[in-house]
């Protein structure tokens, strides 16, 4: 597969973060029990007037999956608690299939998404603090830190790049996140100083099926969070990997990073350095970022500013995320655009958000992309600017629009990634429920 395609993918599932996370149906409870129902369906009609495969015409498609399982904890299996989820996820796309050429609308699967049992100490090691034993195996989610080297196993093709690459469709909402086997063991807790050590190994083609070993070191207090990880690159599958991922098998990692408001009511920081030591040599890629909540005017705006840099030997590994919460370069740019990914990129980006009312927030998102070093191989420069809702109109149904514009320097006839240079109109309609 060619390394701009997989590069993509690292940004793929970002509207994940936007559904309401299930609030669950109760099943059963009782003093230090409970089991629950979980219930998760999202629709998307998206659009594009142009593409980044060299077709002509628009893309229309829909999107959709339905996760459903159990999930549930207890304190009457000896000291501690155990807890655990068994959830599937069905999922398939409709229509031309995104623009990128990543799904072909033909896409449908259904298969186990978590199955995960842990074990949490509770009170049993008090200078540990409160669940200072947290110890967990199976398929999960995994985020370290701030996800800007791993934010879940969120790259979901479709049969456009190859059945063997296909994940069921949804390419855009990016149902499936959780890694396929996982040990983790977590030390300490929440509060103060605390860390873990993880094995985690994907079954994911267009992740190159990566195992890694990794370490985390954090400390939490009221003004906020810092943190260092340390990966270790253990396997790949050779049959899924390019002249970058094929490093994978060694490539050592070490990041640093913190996230809260620094003791300033209403503010909001967050910054990654990490560094990649892999046999071409090193690479250093970060990010920083600064936001404020005017939470005594009128709607209670917030704005941020975040700017990102990416070498160009990067190896996005597996990153992801959307919005102000996440790694995601824009709805088109982060999820079509072949070269707007996490390598070869420095990236501006703007973001204000009001909610008018409890239930509603508006928001507005402003790109600028510039391509590092060699631009005549593969221009990204372009301006996106987005405009979108997130409307809660139930405790579980809610609606989100979104309406966004994109215009590169180049398109695909003098090096860059569209297949018109005029600026491409992009809309979208996600529908979501929770029960």
């Amino acid at each position: 597969m060619h390394s701009a395609i997989r590069a993509t993918l690292l940004f793929l599932g970002p509207l994940y973060a936007l559904v309401p996370q299930a609030q669950a149906y109760e099943l059963y409870r009782d003093e230090g029990t409970h089991l629950n129902a979980d219930l998760t369906v999202v629709y998307g009609l998206l659009s594009s007037k142009h593409n980044y495969i060299g077709r002509s015409g628009s893309f229309r498609w829909q999107e959709g999956f339905a996760k459903y399982g159990f999930s549930g904890e207890t304190d009457r299996i000896g000291a501690g608690s155990v807890y655990g989820s068994l959830a599937l996820i069905s999922s398939a796309t409709w229509g031309d299939g995104d623009p990128g050429g990543y799904s072909i609308g033909k896409e449908r699967r259904t298969s186990f998404e978590d199955a995960y049992i842990g074990w949490r100490s509770g009170s049993l090691l008090p200078a540990l603090g409160q669940d200072g034993i947290d110890v967990s195996f199976g398929r999960q989610p995994i985020k370290i830190g701030r996800g800007f080297l791993i934010n879940d196993d969120a790259a979901n093709p479709g049969r456009g790049m190859g059945l063997e690459y296909d994940r069921g469709g949804a390419y855009y909402l990016g149902a499936r996140h959780s890694f396929a086997n996982t040990a983790v063991l977590r030390l300490g807790g929440k509060e103060g100083l605390h860390g873990s050590a993880m094995w985690i190994k994907s079954k994911n083609p267009a992740l190159s099926k990566t195992e890694m070993a990794l370490a985390t070191l954090e400390y939490t207090a009221a003004e906020g969070t810092v943190g260092m990880t340390h990966i270790r690159g253990l396997n790949v599958d050779k049959q899924f990997t390019d002249a970058k991922t094929i490093e994978r098998k060694d490539i050592k990692m070490y990041g640093l990073w913190g996230e809260g408001n620094a003791g300033i009511p209403n503010a909001k920081f967050g910054f990654d350095v990490a560094l990649q030591d892999k046999k071409s040599g090193n690479e250093v890629a970060w990010s920083a970022q600064a936001g404020y909540t005017f939470a005594d005017f009128p709607w209670k705006p917030e704005i941020s500013y975040r700017y990102s840099y990416y070498p160009k030997n990067w190896d996005g590994f597996f990153t992801g995320g959307y919005l102000d919460d996440g790694w995601t370069l824009g709805e088109v740019a982060g999820n079509y655009v072949r070269g707007s990914f996490a390598s070869n990129l420095a990236v501006h980006a703007i973001s204000l958000r009001a909610r008018p009312y409890e239930n509603l927030t508006v928001g507005a998102l402003f790109y600028n992309y510039r391509t590092v070093a060699n631009r005549a191989v593969l221009n990204a420069d372009a301006n996106a600017v987005e405009v979108y809702l997130d409307w809660a109109v139930t405790r579980h149904i809610s609606v989100s629009p979104l309406f966004g514009l994109y215009k590169p320097r180049k398109d695909q006839g003098n090096g860059g990634s569209q297949s018109s240079s005029s600026t491409n109109v992009y809309t979208q309609l996600v529908l979501s429920a929770n029960f």
